[in-house]
């Protein structure tokens, strides 16, 4: 850990605590309130500055972890499957040759427009 967030995390803290114990002996005190309110800020701060330290540090050691290349689109064959389900390489059918398309899939593949034909084709 960074020797300054270290520190810092020791004030903040501290001055919270502080503040805290101030605000709890006179809680109708809007300047007690106001001090706790800034003493929180601060601590969430640090607390975010730290949280970001923690995610640089697992970043760096999934670097070495490469992710899996999902299936492309069209080999999905109407269902979202594979990608959820962790890519195993079944096209989406969950092992079953043959289904057909989902209802919802169906009334979107009526929809669909007729391909635009050039001049001269039939």
């Amino acid at each position: 850990m960074d020797s300054n967030i270290q520190e810092r995390l020791r004030e903040t803290s501290q001055n919270c605590l502080e503040s805290f114990i101030n605000w709890e002996g006179q809680k109708k005190d809007r300047k007690a309130q106001e001090d706790l309110h800034a003493a929180i800020h601060e601590l969430r701060k640090v607390s975010s500055r730290l949280e970001i330290e923690l995610a640089m540090s697992e970043r760096d050691q999934m670097a070495a972890k490469p992710l899996p290349i999902p299936a492309h689109r069209s080999n999905m064959k109407g269902d979202a499957g594979p990608i959820v389900e962790g890519n195993n390489g079944n096209n989406g059918d969950g092992g079953k040759k043959g289904k057909s398309p989902s209802p919802n899939l169906q009334s979107k593949l009526k929809r669909r427009r007729p391909p635009i034909r050039q001049k001269g084709e039939e």
